[in-house]
């Protein structure tokens, strides 16, 4: 897997509340306002985003419940990406009377007005979710006229509300992981320029998780569990789904029953390298496709070099060598947390230890004459 470069850290000082014009036009000044969160045309002014995040109106009651309010849906992944085993709870509110569009392949279109969440948090206990959860930071990706715009919002430490912080943050967390071990991790909220390092697609910002691929599996919604598509068909919120035997479907990394090896980690790569790594993704000069439906091997790794030698490598000559993968260079990046060396190369401080060993275990399986 080949390195490629990142956007440029745009932070101020740790921890900075930006809530007033004025401290977004400096921000502009700087590369890191508005200009930063989206592209914009020059005869356009960006809109102001909210202060707060209780300004788009999506939970009802505590905030901290996370409890979808009247029109916002709420929606999960068959294969999420890895946060450095952060929770994460996901939400798409529509303007009312809209609706989205399906794709077959890619991220279904949106109207303009269009808000998707997603909280990150952590369990005070893995293993027991009655002892509560801290919730960190929810992420905005709102459709705008000219664009998505990526939009950070923090939250207090009396889990009351979250507030926009356009410069990010880091923020230590301790919890018991499933192991009954404690863990810490120096969590990264990313500032709003570090959004386009996953989610451009071109020259254009993007979701990545709304896709039928990785929509296509039950939810239990308050009134009962329902096929996402299908749920979203009837209430109106998309159109042109059909029915979810006739949609594709990524595995479930995690879950032998959803699929082979094979499927379950191409799945794990898919969601989270294929945002870059893709012919389209900030990647694209490697020369490796990662995502799912993607079969010429060479494509997606195996005997192919690196476009670029280097720490990166590992002085490995292969991304993938069939049968080894102490030999692969997708298996020494994935595993690192060097920053010269790990992939993905943003919002990681920790190694996802147990998709390491899926995408080890697909390697080895691999036949050597694989080609």
């Amino acid at each position: 897997m080949s390195a490629h470069a990142s956007p440029r850290d745009c932070r101020t000082r740790p921890g900075a509340v930006v809530a007033r014009a004025g401290a977004l036009l400096l921000l502009a000044a700087s590369g890191c306002g508005p200009r930063a969160v989206r592209e914009t045309t020059p005869a356009q002014a960006p809109a102001q985003p909210f202060a707060k995040l209780s300004q788009y109106a999506l939970f009802a009651g505590d905030p901290a419940a996370q409890v979808p309010a009247e029109g916002v849906i709420p929606y999960d992944l068959n294969s999420p990406l890895f946060s450095d085993y952060a929770e994460k709870y996901r939400f798409v509110k529509l303007p009312p009377g809209t609706h989205a569009t399906y794709r077959d392949v890619d991220v279904f279109e949106f109207p303009v007005g269009t808000v998707i969440a997603k909280t990150f948090a952590y369990p005070h206990d893995a293993r027991d979710p009655s002892r509560g959860r801290r919730l960190i930071e929810t992420r905005i990706l709102k459709r705008e006229p000219d664009g998505w715009v990526g939009l950070p919002y923090i939250w207090d430490s009396a889990q009351a509300e979250a507030t926009l912080d356009v410069a990010g943050d880091t923020v230590d967390v301790t919890w018991i992981h499933t192991d009954g071990r404690p863990r810490t991790n120096n969590y990264i909220i990313p500032n709003s320029n570090q959004c386009k390092g996953c989610h451009k697609t071109g020259e254009r910002m993007t979701p990545i998780g709304l896709k039928a691929r990785h929509l296509n599996r039950d939810f239990a919604y308050r009134a009962g569990t329902e096929n996402q598509l299908t749920h979203w068909s009837r209430r109106g919120a998309m159109a042109g789904a059909p029915s979810p035997a006739e949609a594709p479907r990524l595995a479930v990394w995690d879950d032998p029953r959803s699929g082979p090896l094979d499927a379950r980690a191409r799945a794990w790569l898919e969601i989270n390298c294929a945002h870059c790594h893709n012919p389209e993704g900030p990647a694209r000069n490697s020369g490796l496709d990662l995502t799912a439906a993607q079969r010429n091997p060479t494509a997606f790794g195996v005997f192919k070099p690196p476009v670029a030698a280097g720490i990166g490598s590992g002085g490995l000559a292969y991304d993938i060598v069939p049968g080894r993968p102490d030999q692969s260079i997708l298996a020494y990046r994935i595993a690192s947390t060097h920053p010269g060396v790990m992939m993905p190369e943003l919002g990681k401080r920790l190694v996802h230890e147990e998709g390491v060993a899926l995408v080890r275990q697909w390697i080895a399986a691999m036949q050597p004459d694989t080609r």
